[in-house]
């Protein structure tokens, strides 16, 4: 793994192997940055799943404001943490946190760009869209990139509206709007 834009370009990612996780492929990384790269500069980003911390690490790349990197997993946050410290900055912070009380966590915050990237074989995309909506975490302009290997589990309502789905091989990735 690698970053494949921004100031950060060409450094080499830690990953790690845990059951039921998968890095977003660099081919996958950079057709969604290419798509979304106008928005990342100065944005709010979650990235949630973060797992290694690749996509919000991208994110900061292209000049992301601030990140912000949640995960259950231990090895999950100390990859994240090993990933980040290798970067000498500082505008970020990880979260050891289930999702749904992360989300909670930080209900006072309006994000630009909150990326989805959970464990393909469950609910939780559904969940994370619904508690995004509760709680009004997106800006006004705000999106959410979607990653599954299911269409049927990139559904939405009308709090949303999609600008974009693309399939890369198994893996779905959907961009969705908020709709003001």
């Amino acid at each position: 793994m690698r970053i494949i834009s921004g100031k950060f370009k060409g450094k080499k990612l830690k990953g790690y192997d845990l059951k039921g996780t998968r890095p977003t492929m660099d081919r996958v990384k950079e057709s969604l940055f290419a798509t979304i790269q106008n928005k990342v500069p100065n944005s709010l980003c979650l990235d949630l799943f973060a797992g290694s911390g690749n996509l919000g690490i991208e994110a900061l790349s292209l000049g992301a404001l601030e990140v912000i990197f949640v995960d259950k997993e231990y090895m999950a946050v100390k990859t994240i943490n090993d990933n980040l410290s290798s970067l000498n900055i500082d505008n970020y912070q990880v979260l050891k946190l289930d999702y749904l009380k992360a989300l909670e966590y930080l209900k006072d915050k309006k994000f630009d760009i909150i990326f989805l990237d959970p464990p393909y074989k469950t609910d939780y995309l559904f969940n994370s869209l619904q508690k995004i909506k509760k709680l009004d975490l997106l800006d006004k302009e705000g999106i959410v990139i979607l990653e599954s290997d299911d269409l049927n589990k990139l559904q939405y309502d009308n709090y949303y509206k999609e600008l974009k789905t693309k399939k890369y091989g198994d893996k779905l990735v959907r961009i969705l709007q908020k709709n003001n």
